[in-house]
């Protein structure tokens, strides 16, 4: 491996705190665990090696030097624990998801015939670039995946139809198509706890922190007003901000009935993996409803991580995903030690009484003000303080735990909705900035966004979708809670 400054700062940010006093209230044990915790989230954010890595190396450390558990046996389960965690399961299971549409055409094909269906007016083909998203999102962990995999590699083809190429002529219609599919998909992405793969990580984090666990059905109702509205907004609010020169476009409609010929009819594959997101959406929602028998089932509940298991299995038998491509997979496999690590690292903290010793230090300040207003100051710092992270998932690891555990110190502060704020802001986030999600560079280095303008237009939609979530979500939180 290659040394460069990237692979040594978190050696410094590790040797920096380890050799400074230990703060009171404070034991070594724990003031050592955190120095490794910050040298993990350094290296996260710095990218100074693969996110896998890092966080199992750093794991490795910690159970070696029994931080959290002085027994080296119970120090062992303690470093695996985190490999039956139901909720990383979930999100290997939904990339493997993100293969069937992949390797079906399935996921092409909705966004060709949404395109060709809205795709007449330039308003209407921003409906459709939103459409496409949100029928992929529930069953697509990854915005990378889904609007840089799916949805770019399409729409990228549209602009340069009516000569709207990068640079000079952007503006005829592809600044308005790209940030369109952008801005959608920070949307979609807060929705569905399945659209990103920090959500789940993001709640398991809570769930051993405050312990605070909401489902699939509940992570939606949640945001469901604020998210339904801004979808409906997005395209418009583009509209009126690219304002793009083209107004009509109906050889954009001919184009995808084209490409939708060129496909042919449905594949026997296509119908199956319809089939089995079908099935899954339907497991989700009513899998945890005692209210609805499931048939074939020794009782009313089904884990959302073993709908998850079922349709890979399913999909497995069918022939529509080989099990070589999951095995080659790479950012599931990725994510799977990336967040196992990241979530027993988190998870160590808390043990340790490291969470505790934070809030209880952050909390006073916030003890003269109302409980209202500390959940909004706490979840101002949330959002807006991702200008300084270029990954969701490591804002995830450094942010939720301190800022959850903030709010759990102050009297009053309601920790279900203080929570869910937080978690909802994981996609809206993304749209802030040229790197704050995965799919980012790729629309920002397209050409057809100026570097100023993503930045205004990056800050406009920020500041729309922050206002949403305090003045829509959180009265809305509230009175369900």
């Amino acid at each position: 491996m290659k040394i460069t400054w990237k692979t040594v700062v978190p050696l410094l940010v590790w040797l920096v705190i380890f050799l400074a006093p230990v703060p009171e209230g404070l034991k070594p044990n724990q003031w050592h665990y955190f120095a490794i915790f910050a040298a993990v989230i350094a290296g996260l954010v710095l990218e100074s090696m693969p996110v896998g890595a890092v966080g199992l190396i750093g794991l490795t450390i910690a159970g070696l030097l029994g931080y959290v558990e002085s027994d080296p046996n119970k120090s062992l389960r303690w470093v695996l624990s985190g490999f039956s965690e139901s909720t990383v399961w979930l999100i290997v299971g939904a990339f493997v998801f993100s293969i069937g549409y992949r390797k079906s055409g399935l996921g092409k094909r909705i966004a060709l015939l949404l395109v060709r269906l809205l795709g007449r007016r330039t308003l209407g083909l921003g409906y459709a670039i939103m459409l496409a998203d949100l029928v992929l999102a529930p069953a697509t962990p990854s915005n990378t995946a889904r609007s840089g995999g799916t949805i770019y590699p399409i729409i990228s083809n549209i602009p340069r139809i009516y000569g709207s190429e990068p640079g000079p002529t952007a503006g005829k219609i592809g600044t308005f198509v790209m940030w369109t599919a952008f801005a959608a998909t920070a949307v979609t992405s807060s929705l569905f706890l399945t659209a990103l793969a920090p959500n789940a990580a993001a709640l398991a984090i809570a769930k051993k922190t405050v312990s605070v666990d909401v489902s699939w059905v509940q992570w939606f109702a949640g945001f469901a007003p604020l998210g339904i509205a801004l979808l409906v907004l997005v395209p418009l609010l583009s509209y009126w901000i690219c304002r793009p020169e083209i107004k009509a476009s109906p050889e954009i409609a001919n184009w995808a009935g084209n490409e939708l010929q060129g496909m042919g009819p449905m594949s026997r594959k296509e119908w199956i993996m319809s089939a089995l997101v079908l099935i899954a959406m339907f497991l989700w929602i009513t899998g945890a409803n005692p209210d609805i028998k499931l048939p074939l089932l020794g009782s009313n509940f089904i884990n959302p991580t073993m709908v998850v298991f079922v349709i890979i299995s399913l999909l497995l038998l069918t022939g529509v995903v080989q099990f070589d491509d999951i095995l080659t997979e790479r950012s599931a496999w990725e994510v799977f030690f990336y967040f196992t690590s990241l979530l027993t690292l988190a998870s160590g903290l808390n043990q340790i009484g490291f969470i505790k010793w934070v809030a209880e230090g952050f909390a006073r300040p916030l003890a003269s003000v109302s409980p209202t207003m500390a959940l909004i100051l706490l979840a101002t710092l949330f959002f807006w303080i991702h200008y300084f992270f270029s990954s969701i998932t490591s804002h995830t690891a450094a942010v939720l735990p301190v800022v959850l555990a903030v709010g759990s110190g102050v009297a009053g502060v309601p920790m279900t909705t203080l929570t869910l704020l937080c978690l909802y802001s994981l996609g809206l986030m993304g749209v802030i900035s040229p790197y704050a999600t995965g799919p980012a560079p790729m629309y920002y280095g397209s050409g057809y966004i100026g570097k100023g303008d993503f930045w205004k237009f990056g800050l406009i939609f920020g500041v729309i979708y922050f206002a949403g979530l305090i003045v829509i979500v959180l009265p809305w939180l509230q009175s369900m809670h």
